[in-house]
């Protein structure tokens, strides 16, 4: 699923390259017939992509052999409208999840889709004509037998729903009045109950999985929210805006939970697009609008160092961290790699160039990295 089973940029294992260039460790490079900032996900010998063609006028699902990088099969969801996007969003934004049995996609406008893993269509379900500002971009949840997806958009439409993961079936969808937003939700578990979190325009949620009701909100959020939360510590993490705020709340409350389980709150430095980073005690921050990486314990909020990543470029990276063998790597749109020593100290020990435009997060498995770029899909080991 997008940012690997824990859902956090985690990678497990060991023994992943932490060098590589545009011509070193590629184990293949294969072309894309359009561009996508979705990630790849990888469930056996398969590599499944959301894919587009035709300016947005069809979008479905691909798969890839792990061996060779040959595709294997596409399949398009049943045609919709096309909905207005950012020349940066574009069509095939989303990341599929898998349970092995079947692969599910987000597809905006075309609805939700889920096909077997030799690509033939098992459900599709309609969600509607969408008008979001810029585009959609989130991806969906599986959460037990269930594929949970939100999406706010301009007007009345916006939603959060459940659909039956093997039949399509809807088990519930609740109205939402948020305008903005391209976040992915989270499942959680808070003492005693599930909740999912969507962290959106003004103010974080919290639903109960089984009903779709709000069980808290805290506010205290921008307008513009892109970034996926983390949750560690007995914390959810969640960023908004450009560059800030973050917020560090506690689950497992109920109503308006703003002014008792905040627990802390940064106005600046945060991300505008990627998601946040967990890793051990630290908390890892790229603001985008200036390529600066903050690092926070994460129990407190504290500052504890800040450094810069390359040149200051105003929304520089889209991909989300990841972190492996004691490593962070921060990818910025130009396919620069900055690789980074995790802990309490600021350490860029090297970066990594692939030379192509990088706006989708990678999947780490077995000791590989797969990347998205623009017009390649490649394998590093």
């Amino acid at each position: 699923r997008w940012r690997g089973p824990s859902g956090q940029g985690l990678a497990a294992g060991s023994g992943y390259p932490d060098r590589w260039s545009a011509t070193d460790h590629i184990m293949w490079k294969t072309p894309l017939e359009s561009e996508g900032n979705g990630s790849p996900i990888v469930w056996g010998s398969r590599i499944f992509l959301v894919t587009s063609a035709g300016g947005g006028a069809t979008r479905g699902i691909a798969a890839f052999n792990r061996a060779d990088g040959r595709k294997l099969w596409e399949t398009f969801a049943p045609d919709a409208p096309v909905e207005t996007v950012m020349a940066k969003n574009g069509y095939a934004s989303s990341t599929p999840s898998t349970d092995g049995r079947l692969v599910y996609a987000y597809l905006g406008s075309h609805g939700v889709l889920a096909v077997d893993v030799n690509g033939r269509q098992a459900w599709h379900q309609s969600v509607g004509p969408i008008e979001a500002y810029h585009g959609t971009a989130g991806s969906p949840l599986l959460y037990k037998d269930r594929v949970i997806v939100y999406q706010d958009q301009r007007g009345p439409g916006g939603f959060i729903a459940a659909f039956d993961a093997k039949t399509g079936a809807r088990r519930w969808m609740k109205p939402r009045t948020e305008q903005v937003g391209w976040g992915t939700p989270i499942a959680i578990r808070a003492g005693a109950r599930d909740e999912i979190i969507v962290s959106s325009m003004r103010k974080v949620y919290a639903y109960d999985p089984g009903t779709g009701d709000v069980l808290w909100t805290a506010g205290g959020s921008l307008v513009e929210v892109i970034p996926t939360p983390v949750v560690g510590h007995g914390l959810v993490f969640a960023s908004s805006g450009r560059s800030g705020p973050t917020l560090a709340i506690r689950p497992g409350g109920s109503g308006d939970v703003t002014a008792t389980h905040v627990a802390w709150k940064e106005v600046k430095g945060s991300p505008f697009v990627p998601s946040p980073l967990l890793y051990g005690d630290e908390l890892y921050l790229v603001n985008d609008m200036a390529s600066i990486v903050t690092a926070y314990e994460a129990k407190s909020g504290t500052v504890l160092w800040q450094g810069r990543l390359g040149d200051a470029v105003r929304e520089g990276f889209s991909a989300s961290p990841v972190a492996v063998d004691g490593k962070i790597f921060f990818t910025n749109d130009m396919g620069e790699t900055f690789v980074l020593q995790a802990g309490r100290e600021f350490t860029l020990l090297h970066v990594n160039r692939l030379d192509e435009p990088v706006l989708a997060s990678p999947a780490l498995v077995d000791g590989t990295w797969y990347f998205r770029t623009h017009r390649h899909l490649i394998a590093i080991k």
